[in-house]
């Protein structure tokens, strides 16, 4: 027979459709954070009730051995699960409704120790959802979080605690050890937001990587804390990723941080690099006065408009050189009012044309890397709500928690016939180069000596 749904699942389903759905990820951010509050209130319910019964969900008494029924709380009782009643929860941000397990056939009567017999109000919406699941990587964090959002009578067991605790941990560090050896790119996004993690230091990074697989789809690759954005911490998340598997794709895309750069073409000597074009946007305004922006700005985005060509563009070298006199162009017309913002320009220009050789349908998506950027800037928004985390794997947690959502939503690459052409033609040549017939090193053949 097939179980029934549990209501976690059915949060987490909630959770999942969201991100599935065609909108704006702020206003999903916002409806996961209630769905987020639901789902802490409801584990923490549903592992109370399993300590109570000292079993788990479809566990039978009988099955359940001396050394669990031993264990602090999971004394086993008789009794068992008779389906749920809805209860709400009322907090800062609006109502909340969780599905209330009730019991049969108990000796003692079930008191939830998170709301008691009658509590339905909560605290700040924010305080659940940020100090319970991210700061809950400790059992004596969860406990305190709790108790100072719900009041002393609401503490939990520290079994209970220990399994909200232990299942979030279990899932990040499984993520983080995955093997990735099934995972091919053609695009690697590369990108770092700074968060505050330790007392008295400033905001250190975290470093992320996404890519797009040769079949199109979205995948989140790989996220890690550092100290700095050091060529030597950049290195040693790449390293990581190509130790578990991870094949070099075609094509890196990342801003200009120099030691992402100098990291990227040290691990991935083979795969080209896109320099993010909006970033070096901002780099360029950043040195031409606010009455001039706005011009700058257009004439920048005319560089890279392709549209006067019409729709037979061939990708290729022909329009990298197109695009590259554009540029010449733009520094003739700005560069003797603006020399500083010239010379930023074209300072590693060839980087800023390697999207051109790629397929067309992918250009608009290829050649900066500010969507991982803005699922960044959505989690900097939420955490400002505790000003600074208490520690490194708070911050990671929380940031993975939220990318790991976002990028259930992510679109894939449309891929057409004439695109998986031009990819298999640069996969070839990048990546599988035919051997040469003769190695370079090789000796030249001495002259046949005369017959004696």
């Amino acid at each position: 027979m097939t179980r029934r749904v549990s209501p976690t699942q059915a949060i987490r389903a909630e959770i999942d459709a969201l991100f599935a759905a065609d909108r704006d990820l702020v206003e999903v951010i916002e409806d996961v954070a209630r769905l987020g509050a639901r789902l802490i209130i409801q584990t923490a319910v549903e592992a109370e009730v399993d300590a109570f019964l000292g079993r788990a969900r479809y566990q039978r008494a009988a099955t359940v051995t001396a050394e669990e029924s031993n264990e602090e709380d999971r004394a086993v009782r008789p009794g068992y699960r008779n389906g749920h009643c809805p209860t709400t929860v009322k907090t800062t941000s609006g109502p909340i409704t969780i599905a209330r397990p009730k019991l049969r056939g108990t000796t003692d009567k079930f008191a939830s120790r998170l709301f008691g017999t009658g509590v339905t109000r909560t605290h700040a919406l924010e305080t659940l959802v940020i100090a319970s699941f991210v700061r809950g990587l400790s059992v004596r964090d969860v406990e305190g979080a709790l108790a100072d959002a719900l009041g002393p009578e609401a503490a939990l067991s520290k079994s209970t605690v220990s399994t909200i605790c232990q299942a979030i941990v279990a899932e990040y560090d499984s993520w983080c050890r995955r093997d990735l050896s099934g995972i091919e790119l053609d695009y690697l996004f590369l990108d770092a937001s700074h968060f505050k993690m330790h007392d008295g230091s400033r905001a250190e990074p975290i470093l992320a990587a996404w890519g797009i697989t040769t079949a199109g789809k979205p995948v989140f690759v790989g996220l890690a804390a550092a100290a700095a954005e050091s060529t030597d911490a950049w290195h040693d998340f790449l390293t990581d990723l190509t130790a578990r598997g991870l094949t070099p794709p075609l094509l890196i895309i990342s801003d200009g941080a120099p030691g992402l750069i100098s990291a990227a073409e040290q691990v991935f000597p083979t795969s080209l690099r896109q320099r993010c074009l909006v970033h070096r946007l901002r780099n360029v305004t950043a040195k031409v006065s606010a009455g001039d922006q706005a011009e700058v700005k257009a004439a920048y985005w005319n560089i890279f408009d392709l549209s006067e060509l019409g729709d037979d563009v061939t990708v290729g070298q022909p329009l990298v050189d197109l695009v590259q006199r554009r540029i010449d162009a733009f520094a003739d017309t700005w560069g003797g009012r603006y020399p500083a913002a010239i010379k930023c320009l074209l300072t590693d220009r060839q980087s800023l044309t390697t999207y051109l050789r790629f397929p067309i349908e992918h250009h608009k998506r290829i050649r900066h890397s500010n969507f991982i950027e803005r699922t960044f800037g959505e989690t900097r928004r939420r955490v400002k709500v505790i000003g600074r985390f208490p520690g490194e794997t708070s911050c990671v947690s929380l940031v993975w928690a939220v990318l790991d959502r976002a990028a259930r939503g992510w679109r894939g690459f449309t891929m057409t016939s004439k695109g998986l052409r031009i990819l298999q033609d640069l996969r070839r040549a990048l990546l599988h180069p035919p051997a040469q017939l003769r190695p370079t090193d090789e000796p030249a053949l001495a002259p046949a000596t005369e017959a004696a």
